[in-house]
């Protein structure tokens, strides 16, 4: 047995992603959408973007990043990676709320 068609309101036109969060926190998808006609996407061939750069670091720096990779089995470049992203998220945090 099938499912009786619903009327299913438009999704409204919204002017910012922080707009459309609040609708979505306080709207059920099911709603608006129809599940039934939804299609898996595909993303054939999907790399990272990324780009190679040259930096240059103290050796005392270097072994010591080197060291805390290798005491948490990861390496030293993935670390460093981490470790920029965590700096540029606090950055962007202390940026916001000064503002």
């Amino acid at each position: 047995m099938s499912k009786p068609k619903r009327n299913r309101p438009p999704v409204p036109a919204f002017r910012d992603e922080d707009e459309e969060r609040r609708f979505w926190a306080k709207h059920d998808v099911t709603d608006y959408f129809d599940w039934g006609r939804a299609v898996q996407p595909g993303f054939p061939n999907l790399k990272p973007s990324t780009a190679s750069i040259s930096i240059r670091l103290p050796i005392g720096m270097l072994d010591e990043l080197k060291a805390l990779a290798n005491a948490r089995d990861v390496p030293y470049q993935s670390l460093m990676k981490v470790f920029l992203a965590e700096r540029i998220a606090r950055e962007r945090r202390q940026r916001r709320s000064s503002a």
